[in-house]
Protein backbone atom coordinates (compact mmCIF):
# COMPACT_ATOMS: atom_id res chain seq x y z
CA UNK A 1 0.00 0.00 0.00
CA UNK A 2 0.95 3.87 -0.16
CA UNK A 3 0.46 4.55 3.32
CA UNK A 4 0.64 8.61 4.29
CA UNK A 5 1.13 9.32 7.87
CA UNK A 6 0.89 12.37 10.01
CA UNK A 7 3.46 12.78 13.00
CA UNK A 8 4.21 15.15 15.62
CA UNK A 9 2.71 18.72 16.67
CA UNK A 10 2.00 21.49 15.01
CA UNK A 11 3.27 25.32 15.89
CA UNK A 12 0.73 27.96 15.70
CA UNK A 13 2.46 31.29 16.07
CA UNK A 14 1.65 34.50 18.46
CA UNK A 15 4.60 35.61 17.68
CA UNK A 16 8.34 34.79 15.53
CA UNK A 17 9.30 33.72 18.86
CA UNK A 18 6.18 32.36 21.17
CA UNK A 19 3.71 29.48 19.99
CA UNK A 20 0.81 27.27 20.67
CA UNK A 21 1.29 23.88 20.87
CA UNK A 22 0.71 20.40 22.52
CA UNK A 23 2.29 17.15 24.30
CA UNK A 24 2.71 15.19 21.17
CA UNK A 25 6.03 13.62 20.85
CA UNK A 26 5.22 12.39 17.17
CA UNK A 27 6.46 9.36 18.67
CA UNK A 28 3.87 6.74 17.42
CA UNK A 29 3.77 7.96 14.02
CA UNK A 30 7.78 7.21 13.47
CA UNK A 31 6.73 4.03 14.36
CA UNK A 32 3.89 3.41 12.72
CA UNK A 33 6.17 4.73 9.06
CA UNK A 34 8.64 2.02 10.30
CA UNK A 35 6.08 -0.91 11.11
CA UNK A 36 4.64 0.07 7.93
CA UNK A 37 8.36 0.25 5.88
CA UNK A 38 9.48 -3.65 7.63
CA UNK A 39 6.14 -4.68 5.59
CA UNK A 40 7.16 -3.51 2.62
CA UNK A 41 4.79 -0.63 2.22
CA UNK A 42 5.79 2.62 0.35
CA UNK A 43 5.53 5.48 2.84
CA UNK A 44 5.08 9.20 3.45
CA UNK A 45 5.35 10.57 6.68
CA UNK A 46 4.12 14.03 7.39
CA UNK A 47 5.84 15.34 10.68
CA UNK A 48 5.18 18.42 12.24
CA UNK A 49 8.65 19.51 14.97
CA UNK A 50 9.71 16.74 16.72
CA UNK A 51 13.49 15.76 17.34
CA UNK A 52 13.33 12.41 15.82
CA UNK A 53 15.03 10.83 12.85
CA UNK A 54 12.79 10.32 10.18
CA UNK A 55 13.43 6.51 9.51
CA UNK A 56 15.70 5.60 6.47
CA UNK A 57 13.17 4.92 3.07
CA UNK A 58 10.61 7.30 4.33
CA UNK A 59 9.73 10.23 2.19
CA UNK A 60 10.00 12.86 4.68
CA UNK A 61 8.05 15.87 4.53
CA UNK A 62 8.53 18.32 7.42
CA UNK A 63 5.75 21.10 8.16
CA UNK A 64 5.29 23.54 11.32
CA UNK A 65 1.76 24.70 11.29
CA UNK A 66 -1.78 23.05 10.81
CA UNK A 67 -2.46 24.90 7.78
CA UNK A 68 1.49 23.53 6.06
CA UNK A 69 0.20 20.08 7.01
CA UNK A 70 -3.28 20.34 5.38
CA UNK A 71 -1.30 21.38 2.52
CA UNK A 72 1.17 18.48 2.71
CA UNK A 73 -1.89 16.10 3.18
CA UNK A 74 -4.02 17.31 0.44
CA UNK A 75 -0.77 16.95 -2.14
CA UNK A 76 -0.35 13.70 -0.68
CA UNK A 77 -3.72 12.11 -0.14
CA UNK A 78 -4.93 11.87 -3.45
CA UNK A 79 -2.09 8.96 -4.17
CA UNK A 80 -2.40 6.79 -1.82
CA UNK A 81 -4.36 4.74 -0.59
CA UNK A 82 -4.38 4.90 3.44
CA UNK A 83 -3.97 7.82 5.55
CA UNK A 84 -3.16 7.08 9.34
CA UNK A 85 -3.34 10.44 11.05
CA UNK A 86 -1.63 10.35 14.25
CA UNK A 87 -0.60 13.84 14.14
CA UNK A 88 -1.92 16.57 17.10
CA UNK A 89 -2.90 19.05 14.99
CA UNK A 90 -3.87 22.30 17.03
CA UNK A 91 -7.47 22.89 16.94
CA UNK A 92 -6.73 27.03 17.19
CA UNK A 93 -4.28 29.20 15.92
CA UNK A 94 -3.97 33.16 16.74
CA UNK A 95 -6.29 35.09 14.63
CA UNK A 96 -3.38 37.71 14.28
CA UNK A 97 0.07 36.77 14.60
CA UNK A 98 2.34 39.69 15.43
CA UNK A 99 5.21 40.26 13.16
CA UNK A 100 7.44 41.00 15.95
CA UNK A 101 8.13 39.62 19.26
CA UNK A 102 5.86 41.05 21.47
CA UNK A 103 7.21 43.24 24.59
CA UNK A 104 6.22 42.20 28.55
CA UNK A 105 4.66 45.39 28.80
CA UNK A 106 0.82 44.09 29.86
CA UNK A 107 -0.39 42.61 33.35
CA UNK A 108 -2.79 40.85 30.67
CA UNK A 109 -2.35 40.10 27.11
CA UNK A 110 -5.16 38.66 25.25
CA UNK A 111 -4.58 37.04 22.29
CA UNK A 112 -7.64 35.42 19.82
CA UNK A 113 -7.43 32.56 18.34
CA UNK A 114 -8.90 31.03 15.31
CA UNK A 115 -10.22 27.92 14.77
CA UNK A 116 -8.28 25.86 12.33
CA UNK A 117 -9.59 23.55 9.96
CA UNK A 118 -10.09 19.95 10.40
CA UNK A 119 -7.92 17.93 8.22
CA UNK A 120 -9.33 14.49 9.31
CA UNK A 121 -12.54 15.33 8.15
CA UNK A 122 -12.08 16.87 5.11
CA UNK A 123 -10.35 13.60 4.05
CA UNK A 124 -13.06 11.51 5.49
CA UNK A 125 -15.60 13.57 2.34
CA UNK A 126 -13.12 12.63 -0.17
CA UNK A 127 -12.42 9.02 1.11
CA UNK A 128 -13.62 6.93 -1.53
CA UNK A 129 -12.00 3.61 -1.36
CA UNK A 130 -9.12 4.61 1.03
CA UNK A 131 -8.52 3.51 4.66
CA UNK A 132 -8.69 6.33 7.11
CA UNK A 133 -7.74 5.61 10.54
CA UNK A 134 -7.64 8.74 13.41
CA UNK A 135 -7.11 8.65 16.62
CA UNK A 136 -8.73 10.36 19.82
CA UNK A 137 -7.85 11.95 23.28
CA UNK A 138 -10.23 12.37 25.87
CA UNK A 139 -10.49 12.98 29.64
CA UNK A 140 -14.15 12.22 29.82
CA UNK A 141 -17.06 9.76 27.40
CA UNK A 142 -14.04 7.59 25.98
CA UNK A 143 -16.14 4.89 23.92
CA UNK A 144 -18.82 7.43 23.44
CA UNK A 145 -16.60 10.32 22.07
CA UNK A 146 -14.58 8.33 20.23
CA UNK A 147 -17.47 6.61 18.50
CA UNK A 148 -18.74 10.21 17.42
CA UNK A 149 -15.46 11.15 16.05
CA UNK A 150 -15.26 7.92 14.07
CA UNK A 151 -18.47 8.21 12.67
CA UNK A 152 -18.70 12.10 11.54
CA UNK A 153 -15.14 11.59 10.10
CA UNK A 154 -15.75 8.68 8.25
CA UNK A 155 -12.71 6.96 9.33
CA UNK A 156 -12.37 2.41 8.74
CA UNK A 157 -11.58 2.44 13.07
CA UNK A 158 -10.19 5.07 15.76
CA UNK A 159 -7.49 4.42 17.99
CA UNK A 160 -8.47 6.55 21.41
CA UNK A 161 -6.78 6.83 24.70
CA UNK A 162 -7.76 8.55 28.01
CA UNK A 163 -5.89 11.23 30.00
CA UNK A 164 -7.46 10.69 33.20
CA UNK A 165 -5.73 8.77 36.09
CA UNK A 166 -2.50 7.61 35.44
CA UNK A 167 -2.82 6.31 32.18
CA UNK A 168 -0.94 9.06 29.88
CA UNK A 169 -0.27 7.87 26.03
CA UNK A 170 2.22 10.56 25.04
CA UNK A 171 6.04 9.35 24.21
CA UNK A 172 7.25 5.60 24.08
CA UNK A 173 5.15 4.32 27.66
CA UNK A 174 2.92 1.77 28.45
CA UNK A 175 -0.53 2.90 27.99
CA UNK A 176 -4.21 1.68 28.12
CA UNK A 177 -5.93 2.30 24.60
CA UNK A 178 -9.29 1.19 22.36
CA UNK A 179 -9.41 0.38 18.70
CA UNK A 180 -13.17 0.75 17.74
CA UNK A 181 -14.03 -0.49 14.40
CA UNK A 182 -16.20 1.49 11.56
CA UNK A 183 -19.24 -1.91 12.98
CA UNK A 184 -18.32 -0.41 16.69
CA UNK A 185 -15.92 -3.45 17.69
CA UNK A 186 -14.04 -2.11 20.97
CA UNK A 187 -10.95 -3.85 21.58
CA UNK A 188 -8.77 -2.83 24.59
CA UNK A 189 -5.40 -3.09 24.23
CA UNK A 190 -2.64 -2.46 26.91
CA UNK A 191 0.98 -1.59 25.10
CA UNK A 192 3.85 0.13 24.15
CA UNK A 193 3.75 2.94 20.92
CA UNK A 194 5.92 0.00 19.02
CA UNK A 195 3.26 -3.13 19.52
CA UNK A 196 0.30 -0.37 19.06
CA UNK A 197 2.12 0.93 15.79
CA UNK A 198 1.91 -2.76 14.43
CA UNK A 199 -1.30 -3.83 16.02
CA UNK A 200 -2.92 -0.65 13.50
CA UNK A 201 -1.00 -1.34 10.77
CA UNK A 202 -2.30 -5.01 10.74
CA UNK A 203 -5.82 -3.54 10.95
CA UNK A 204 -5.18 -1.58 7.86
CA UNK A 205 -3.82 -4.30 5.90
CA UNK A 206 -6.81 -6.74 6.63
CA UNK A 207 -9.25 -3.86 5.61
CA UNK A 208 -6.99 -3.43 2.31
Amino acid sequence: MRILITAGPTREFIDPVRFISNSSTGFLGYELAKAALRRGHKVTLISGPTPLTPPKGVKFVPVITALEMRAAVNRFYPSSDCLIMSAAVADYRPAAPVGKKIKKTKEILTVRLKKNPDILLEAGKKKGKRILVGFALETENLIANAKEKLRRKNLDFIVAASLRGKNNPFGDKKSHFVIISREGKVKKVVCDKRKLSNIIIDNAESIH
